[in-house]
């Protein structure tokens, strides 16, 4: 009978710095689902998102040296999956809708909670309908907890429009759960 060793994530990341495929492969499995949720949310659909990842998992070999044990390793991870989700969108979709402060109307009051009957995917869903500018700001702020000014510096736009794009990234968000309880649930607001 073979007994299938078990290795802790610590030795598996030490094993990927000198490029061991097995241990690759077993960090991959281990992280593959949480990561792909984090893409799925950067992502127009599935397959982008797997791509995203994809090129996620190839960054995070790559730099797996530079890992130095400091904040939990899936932090590290995450951080590069939302970097590499923005790369690709820099690379594929040429066009970002970037909008300053001082043009768009920002109401700092807005809010988009979702409610308690609305179901992950339903809200999942409408981040995925957002424009790639506003699912990003949206992503980053809302989900990933980044300020406006490392939104900024990150995307290469100002700060003003980083707050810009999350007031009508909640705005839209919030039209649409309302249309989608009335809909779906008969809730009128």
């Amino acid at each position: 009978m073979l007994l299938k060793r078990i290795y802790t994530t610590e030795e598996l990341i030490q094993r990927c710095k000198v490029n061991d495929r097995k241990a690759q492969e077993l960090l991959y499995k281990q992280y593959a689902s949480k990561m792909l949720g984090v893409c799925l949310r950067y992502a127009t659909d599935k397959m982008e998102a797997e791509d995203m990842m994809q090129n996620g998992f190839i960054r995070v070999f790559q730099k797996i040296s530079d890992y130095r044990g400091e904040g939990a390793f899936e932090g590290w991870v995450r951080r590069i999956m939302v970097h590499s989700s923005i790369e690709y969108y820099r690379k594929h979709h040429k066009m970002m809708q970037v909008v300053d402060i001082t043009e768009s109307g920002y109401d700092e009051g807005v809010s988009a909670i979702a409610p308690a009957n609305l179901s992950a995917r339903d809200l999942m869903n409408l981040i995925q309908q957002l424009s790639p500018g506003y699912r990003m700001v949206f992503n980053m702020y809302a989900i990933e907890g980044y300020s406006h000014k490392e939104i900024a510096e990150t995307m290469g736009i100002s700060e003003g429009a980083s707050k810009s794009q999350l007031s009508r990234a909640r705005t839209l968000l919030k039209q649409q759960i309302e249309l989608l309880e009335k809909t779906t649930y008969g809730i009128e607001r």
